[in-house]
């Protein structure tokens, strides 16, 4: 199987939890659906959901909850 990655949307805070007292929306070795939410962008206090592009499995987080990230950075790898 080939290896995939998810981007980061838009530039701004990544976050792996709907709030802070929540579980993750998904760890590394759960499956995910093609446009299942995997995290969320924050910019301005404006939160966008980032949905998978493509279904596999999680093999690795590539940035850590709360991390700065850009628009176009990997997120995540899926085995898929």
């Amino acid at each position: 199987m080939a290896m995939k990655q998810i981007l980061s949307p838009l530039p701004g805070t990544f976050y792996r939890r709907p709030a802070p007292d929540q579980p993750p929306y998904k760890t590394e070795g759960d499956e995910v659906a093609v446009g299942e939410v995997i995290g969320l962008v924050e910019v301005m206090k404006s939160f966008t959901e980032v949905k998978s592009t493509a279904a596999g499995r999680i093999v690795k987080f590539l940035v850590e909850n709360e991390d700065a990230v850009m628009a176009g950075q990997p997120l995540l790898d899926l085995d898929g």
